[in-house]
């Protein structure tokens, strides 16, 4: 591949230019925000440097001399969206709203962004926003009293779990909109099928928390609200909880 090089680099180490000669025609911030935009639209496998390219009007082997790999144009775009978390120049001294607001934040920029989960990983965790973010994090954090690698893994815990959450509730909503039937249909088959087996008495702990709390639906913004507080609660088990009961989750 054009601009591929010969040792192991870092993208952020690699000039945006490099040499003499005319200033290029675009930045690389410019094949970056393209990229963003074609896997908002259309997902992340719809981007590719020859469509990148033509929104461009340009030649798709000149995009190499900004990028030289696909896996960085990857980083680059996870780093570009990682700037959309609002921080305030300091945290508040309140550590659990301070770690809540930034799952949250998460939350949105994953909604945003649906193709975000897929291409995040451990690699791009020392680009420039990742740094000030992890910074900041950390520096929110100062008052919980436990070393600071267990503070990089309740950070690492958070943006796993939104993660998860996120892909799970894709899958939900993608799955939705294939249905040959609404949504509602759905649901109400599969509530009553449900109802057979636990009445069916094999299934009697079940059945006890179905008879204790009955199914409803799901609240998605609570839900997570709550393993967000009960993952806080685990890693300063003398304070007391933030989380609430919400009775049992179903749902299919």
């Amino acid at each position: 591949m054009a601009g591929r090089a010969a040792e192991p680099e870092v993208i952020w180490a690699r000039p945006e230019r490099a040499g003499r000669g005319p200033k290029p025609a675009y930045s690389r911030r410019d094949v970056v925000d393209v990229a963003v935009r074609i896997a908002d639209a259309d997902g992340i496998d719809a981007v590719s440097m020859r469509r990148i390219a033509a929104e461009l009007g340009c030649g798709t082997m000149s995009l190499y001399n900004y990028v030289p790999r696909k896996e960085d144009l990857y980083e680059l775009m996870v780093d570009a969206v990682s700037g959309e978390y609002e921080l305030p120049e300091e945290p508040s001294g309140d550590w659990r709203a301070d770690m809540t607001g930034i799952a949250h934040q998460s939350r949105a920029i994953m909604y945003r962004h649906p193709w975000l989960p897929r291409t995040m990983t451990t690699a791009y965790g020392f680009s420039p926003n990742a740094l000030a973010f992890l910074e900041w994090c950390m520096a929110s954090l100062s008052p919980l009293d436990i070393p600071a690698g267990l503070k990089m893994q309740l950070i690492a815990m958070i943006n796993g779990t939104v993660m998860a959450t996120v892909a799970n509730e894709h899958a939900i909503a993608e799955r939705a909109r294939g249905l040959p039937w609404s949504e509602a249909e759905e649901q109400a088959v599969r509530a009553a099928y449900l109802g057979s087996r636990l009445a069916s008495g094999r299934y009697p702990h079940l059945a006890e928390l179905f008879a204790e709390a009955p199914a409803a639906p799901i609240d998605a913004d609570a839900v997570f609200a709550l393993t967000i507080a009960r993952l806080l609660d685990s890693f300063a088990p003398g304070e007391p909880s933030a989380g609430e009961s919400a009775g049992p989750v179903t749902g299919a």
